[in-house]
């Protein structure tokens, strides 16, 4: 009457995926630099990024998404919208979103962003700035009279 060989345990038999087992998400426009490619210099590139290899230098990513993947090597500061590192890092973030340092990833240098997860297992030696954003003054307009309500 139940069919419970399949359906309990997804529809191609395998247990379903814990949350700790996903793979990072990655966008339809994404470059990857592979495991076996090393670069040094400066790197810009106009959509999100995998890191699989090795990379020293500098990398400018200000409005997309960057992954150092578990075999990711960098040496480089590191300005991006958003980073993931789920490797190896030592230098510096700057990102004006999210910064995520994956269960056994190893982060050596300063983060300066606007939110930071840091999960159990992940190394992390530096500084954190999570310095918020100026907060909303609101000025009088200069033809009201003190003292008196507009509406």
């Amino acid at each position: 009457m139940f069919k419970r060989d399949n359906e309990s345990n997804g529809a191609n038999g395998k247990s379903p995926v814990r949350i700790d087992q996903q793979s990072t998400v990655r966008s339809k426009n994404v470059s990857i630099i592979g495991p076996r490619l090393v670069f040094h210099g400066e790197l810009s590139v106009d959509e999100d990024l995998v890191i699989e290899g090795t990379i020293e230098g500098t990398i400018a990513h200000h409005k997309k998404n960057l992954t150092i993947g578990q075999k990711g090597r960098v040496t480089a500061d590191i300005h991006a919208s958003s980073v993931l590192v789920e490797g190896e890092l030592n230098g510096n973030i700057h990102s004006d979103g999210l910064v995520s340092l994956a269960k056994g990833s190893t982060v050596t240098g300063n983060v300066a962003c606007a939110r930071l997860v840091v999960e159990d297992g992940a190394r992390f030696t530096g500084k954190i700035d999570m310095a918020a954003s100026a907060p909303i003054q609101i000025v009088p307009d200069v033809n009201e009279e003190p003292g008196k309500l507009t509406g």
